[in-house]
């Protein structure tokens, strides 16, 4: 064998090893799920949601957490892709996630029945690399517990199945029981202006970054009308209620249940006579 094929031949099987190390090494993002909301979306690292990453948002009841979480969803779907979303406090509403552009035929919704099952569920729908976006809702558990706490184990099987799976997990978490994601996102709201979001943990940097997401852009249903925060009522109306007409019962001399009921519209006959005829018999 000649000097150039030696060489040719170290060079393929060179490739051939790189080619098996590639393969057997866990699927890195390639990408990010832009939401379409662009405050957001440009606050982050990458441009969007990571794949392959376990992102938090964090932050109070009617913060912001789900109507985030649902836009990451519905930008998946309009993609083709599938996701879930397992859903701890069982509170999910469709119509609600319809609104917001969340294709059904694409959702599946998990509802385990302890808060054990929860991360276990998330770890099986994330390693399995079909869903895009997988939410895990831990703002209650099913019976009621706020803020479900996830372990440091079940933190860490967690980011190693988004890591492996290549799909992005979106933990709901409540201010009383942070997660362990890669990403924290604290979200807040600020009454009729927006949504105030800001990354408080990242290990693609720019930690402390904030931004205001106006609702409009949030909800796009807003656009063109008033929004529903702040929004005075119309003036009620004077409504007249006619006076009903009575009955008048009839003649004294009639007694009975249909017009009057002992003990409560008509007296009761003494029993003292009877009660004492009774004790002169013993």
């Amino acid at each position: 064998m000649s000097a150039t094929a030696e060489k040719v031949s170290v060079t393929v099987e060179a490739l051939k090893e790189q080619i098996r190390r590639l393969q057997a090494a866990p699927r890195k993002y390639l990408a990010a799920l832009r939401t379409g909301v662009e405050a957001f979306d440009e606050l982050l690292p990458g441009g969007g949601l990571p794949l392959g990453q376990v992102v938090e948002l964090w932050g109070e009841a009617a913060s912001g957490r789900t109507s985030l979480a649902l836009r990451a969803m519905a930008s998946a779907h309009r993609e083709g892709r599938l996701c879930a979303y397992v859903d701890g406090p069982g509170e999910l509403y469709p119509p609600a996630a319809m609104a917001a552009g969340v294709d059904p035929a694409r959702l599946l919704i998990v509802r385990p029945k302890t808060a054990e099952q929860l991360a276990w569920s998330a770890v099986q729908l994330v390693r399995s690399g079909a869903f895009a976006c997988v939410v895990l809702d831990l703002t209650r558990g099913p019976k009621g517990a706020s803020g479900v706490r996830l372990s440091p184990a079940e933190g860490k099987r967690l980011m190693d199945a988004a890591v492996r799976g290549g799909s992005l997990l979106l933990l709901l978490t409540a201010p009383e029981a942070p997660g362990d994601g890669m990403m924290r996102l604290r979200t807040e709201a600020r009454d009729d202006e927006g949504l105030s979001v800001e990354v408080v943990r990242s290990r693609q940097g720019g930690i402390g970054a904030r931004t205001l997401v106006p609702w409009k852009a949030l909800y796009p249903e807003l656009e063109g009308g008033e929004t529903p925060w702040g929004a005075e009522l119309p003036p009620a109306e004077e409504v007249t209620v006619p006076e009903l007409p009575r009955e008048r019962p009839p003649s004294e001399g009639h007694r009975g249940i249909p017009w009057q009921r002992p003990g409560r519209d008509a007296p009761m006959p003494s029993l003292r006579a009877s009660l004492d005829a009774g004790s002169a018999l013993h």
